[in-house]
């Protein structure tokens, strides 16, 4: 597994990474998962508080992708205003090990 099926394949969006890549990838979903697996459920307005420069537009498109993926649950609530609230699924709370080694990895090399 790994490296090794790329080296078969030739190519890397067939590999185990290249489908977490597709998933995880990009500027925002990773902070999404971590400001998520911090302080869910959270509704759409402080979501976007905490990450500061994330648009509207953007952060709604990041949430419908994480949600299409099974990585995030989005409940509405029939109320006025609509409320919303986003939490992680089981499969991404399977992912935060991972987040742990990055932030690991963060402390320990940020200021080297």
């Amino acid at each position: 597994m790994g490296m090794a099926d790329y080296k078969e394949t030739g190519n890397i969006q067939k590999t185990p990474f290249g489908y977490t890549m597709s998933v995880i990838g990009g500027k925002w979903k990773m902070l999404i998962i971590y400001i998520l697996a911090e302080n869910q459920p959270v509704r759409f307005n402080e979501l976007k508080r905490r990450i500061g420069v994330i648009t509207f537009k953007t952060l709604s498109s990041q949430l419908k992708e994480l949600e299409a993926n099974g990585m995030v649950i989005r409940k509405e609530y029939p109320q006025v205003p609509p409320k919303v609230e986003y939490s992680l699924t089981h499969k991404a709370e399977t992912l935060l090990p991972a987040l742990e080694q990055l932030c690991e990895w963060g402390i320990n090399n940020q200021n080297s």
